[in-house]
């Protein structure tokens, strides 16, 4: 792209350099020396190094995303060494050393909780606003914020593995990489220069033996516009400005596009398959109901003391939800579980069952009453337990895997920009069926095994669908791989997101049309970057070669191009998403 600049400034040049030393040899007088261009050459270089000072000056806007990130990491560490507090610069801690956190104190590393309870602000990261209660055995992000305990912490990551490093290169290498679209940008200039200097010569022929017979400097000077106004500069910063802005904007929205070439893609979409543990989904079951013939509290201290010596996660979901509700439980005499029925506990004298329609049949408890209600309870994708104390039915609780609070917005966003969800799970029809129906999917591939959903992926794509397939987990990671965009939800595993192409830092299904909406947004950029840079040359060059454009303003005018370019860009860092 400096090829036609500076052939016209050289010509410039060397032109005035041989009619200086042809005047000074035949010993020319001063008052009457040729006309020069020395100063044509002088102001068109003057005028391209202002432009691309303006152009590195709005450029340098573009990475401070990056900035913003880097200024999000903690300067220093304060470790346990030989039983003394150091503060030490954060990037002099090494694996397995004892950090301490204060309140209010930046966590330096990523780390394993020791001691100490305290809530962590992790919204930099996950983009969740309340803070998360940390505990020993958690795990803690570098660079989140202690908020009112004393955390003693094991580092586990350190500098270039932390995952604030991570996110950093990620977005590092997704500006710096090239979308499709810029290698078509990289065609057109590969043929333009050839054709723009054909025009110049031509021009230079027309104007020295026609227009104007014999005036070698006025033809030059035509010439001379022409390469100069047809420079492709601002052809060149089209999509790269463009995608350094977006991703950059991308990446504060917590979305991390690994390329330009994703960052392009991803406006194609036109199908979106969603996991649903863990992505539509929380991944945990939560204590959702409790009917009950009696007294509530009562029924729920007997029920959360008997299930709290289960290992089950249903167990854990029910004994969570009671200790919630500040319910003390008491100790319990005898316990057994009974595989594929429910348990048997002692409570204070009491003995209670808990458990399917079989363990009530099993010990001749009368509830078939309460069968309807379990049936609804079940098809509604819930699990519901029945409850006998001493051989008598006395009520019913239920558990389930909740959905993600912003799943139903963003699926009604995604279809309203035309795309359609398709729910896939290796969970059962009935249960798959009744969380689409709550988030509003209207598609859905149950008892899918995860060797299967790369498998559904591939029929779709044969279809003629780009597909999006969005999920957390180890067995997501080939249908992530094999989708056109796999998306990966932040909160799930490092493998779902190694294979993954965007990653969605929030953790939760609003992000996917967040992602969808800067690529669909940075395009349009790109494609009037493109517009206006083809546009400006090829009207400048006709005006150029009539003879109408000084090179000087040939000049001003080529680096106004690449500024109002690099501008135009810019405007992606302000984008706001629409909810």
């Amino acid at each position: 792209m400096d090829v036609l600049v500076s052939l016209g400034t050289s010509a410039a040049f060397f032109y005035s350099l041989y009619l200086t030393i042809v005047w000074a040899v035949d010993g020319g007088s001063v008052h009457h020396g040729p006309e020069m261009y020395y100063e044509t050459s002088a102001v068109l270089i003057t005028l391209v190094l202002m432009g691309k000072l303006f152009e590195s000056l709005a450029k340098g806007r573009t990475s401070e995303a990056i900035k913003s990130l880097m200024g999000l990491q903690a300067k220093t560490a304060l470790v346990v060494r030989d039983g003394e507090e150091l503060s030490i610069p954060v990037e002099e801690v090494i694996t397995g050393d004892i950090v301490l956190v204060r309140p209010g104190n930046k966590v330096p590393v990523d780390g394993e909780v020791l001691e100490g309870i305290s809530s962590v602000d992790e919204s930099m990261l996950t983009g969740e606003s309340l803070p998360v209660e940390k505990k020993a055995g958690d795990s803690v992000i570098g660079a989140t914020i202690n908020k009112n305990g004393m955390l003693r912490i094991k580092a586990t990551k350190v500098g270039k593995e932390t995952a604030l490093a991570q996110i950093i290169k990620v977005v590092e290498e997704a500006q710096g990489s090239k979308a499709p679209i810029q290698r078509v940008a990289d065609v057109i200039s590969g043929i333009f220069v050839p054709i723009v200097v054909g025009i110049a010569v031509i021009a230079f022929l027309v104007w020295y033996f026609i227009v104007t017979p014999g005036d070698f400097a006025g033809a030059l000077e035509k010439a001379i516009a022409i390469l100069v106004i047809a420079c492709p500069c601002a052809l060149g910063l089209a999509t790269p400005t463009s995608i350094m802005a977006g991703s950059g904007r991308a990446a504060e929205l917590g979305i991390l596009f690994k390329g330009g070439e994703h960052l392009e893609q991803t406006h194609k979409i036109d199908t979106i398959i969603l996991d649903k543990t863990g992505t539509v989904t929380k991944g945990k079951p939560e204590l959702t109901d409790i009917l009950v013939e009696g007294n509530e509290t009562e029924f729920l201290r007997l029920v959360g003391a008997a299930e709290k010596n289960s290992e089950h996660p249903l167990a854990e979901a029910i004994v969570a939800g009671i200790l919630e509700r500040n319910i003390e439980l008491p100790a319990t005499e005898s316990f057994e579980a009974i595989p594929g029925y429910g348990i048997k506990a002692v409570v204070e004298g009491k003995e209670l069952l808990i458990g399917t329609r079989r363990l009530m049949d099993k010990y001749g408890v009368e509830a078939s009453h309460a069968y309807n209600i379990m049936s609804t309870l079940e098809e509604s994708g819930k699990t519901a337990m029945l409850v006998a104390i001493n051989k008598g039915y006395v009520g019913m609780v239920a558990v389930a895997d909740t959905i993600k609070e912003p799943s139903q917005a963003a699926v009604s966003r995604l279809k309203g920009m035309g795309i359609q969800v398709i729910m896939i799970t290796g969970d059962n029809e009935r249960t798959a069926k009744a969380i689409a129906a709550q988030v509003g999917i209207d598609h859905v591939r149950a008892e899918v095994l995860p060797e299967g959903k790369a498998e559904e992926v591939k029929k779709l794509q044969a279809q003629g669908k780009i597909v999006a397939m969005v999920g957390d987990g180890i067995n997501d990671a080939p249908a992530l791989a094999t989708a056109d965009i796999g998306m990966a939800i932040g909160t799930g595993t490092d493998v779902a997101m190694e294979a993954a192409d965007v990653t969605l830092m929030r953790g939760d299904l609003s992000s996917i049309p967040d992602a969808i909406y800067m690529s669909r947004k940075t395009m349009t950029n790109i494609k009037q970057n493109l517009f206006w840079a083809l546009g400006y040359n090829s009207l400048g060059i006709p005006i150029a070669a009539l003879g109408f454009l000084a090179p000087w303003v040939a000049g001003a005018a080529m680096a106004l191009s690449s500024v109002s370019v690099v501008l135009n860009a810019l405007r992606l860092q302000r984008v706001k998403i629409r909810n």
